[in-house]
């Protein structure tokens, strides 16, 4: 049985838009990541210490700042709340520069600095699956952002 060249070109303009859609959401999670991921993947010449929480409000959880042996003193530093900071935890960060603001570091900070591009697979696997029809590359992405997104719950 012969294909129209209209079924063709509707087949093709189906996986091109699915292929668009699928590249929109891994650059929009790697730009929301990026935000914060930077201050953690170059942290190098940048200044790091160790934040205890000692209040938390809405947005932000503030503590006591104590500096490595390179980076200067500093008080009242904010670090962007989240369900794994409670009050009297330790864990250590660097400062964004030109800020107030702290990003944790290490592994889970890491992790959690990655975790909308984890959303971002997790929601691309389904168009990859559903729109082009392409399961194990759907699984492969799926997987990925199961295990960042796992990861980064565990870590924290």
């Amino acid at each position: 049985m012969k294909r129209s060249s209209s079924r063709r070109a509707l087949l093709f303009g189906r996986h091109g838009l699915m292929g668009l859609v699928t590249l929109l959401l891994l650059v929009a999670g790697v730009w929301a990541s990026w935000d914060t991921a930077h201050h953690v993947v170059l942290a190098q010449g940048r200044e790091h210490g160790t934040l205890t929480v000692t209040e938390c409000g809405e947005d932000t959880c503030t503590g006591r700042y104590t500096p490595d042996a390179t980076s200067p003193a500093r008080s009242g530093l904010a670090v962007e709340r989240s369900v794994a900071a409670e009050r009297g935890d330790r864990f250590p960060v660097v400062v964004k520069p030109g800020t107030d603001e702290v990003v944790r570091t290490g592994t889970a900070g890491f992790l959690h600095a990655w975790l909308p591009l984890g959303g971002a697979l997790l929601l691309a696997s389904l168009v990859v699956g559903g729109g082009l029809r392409m399961t194990r590359t759907a699984w492969t992405l799926a997987g990925v952002g199961a295990v960042l997104v796992a990861g980064t719950f565990v870590a924290l």
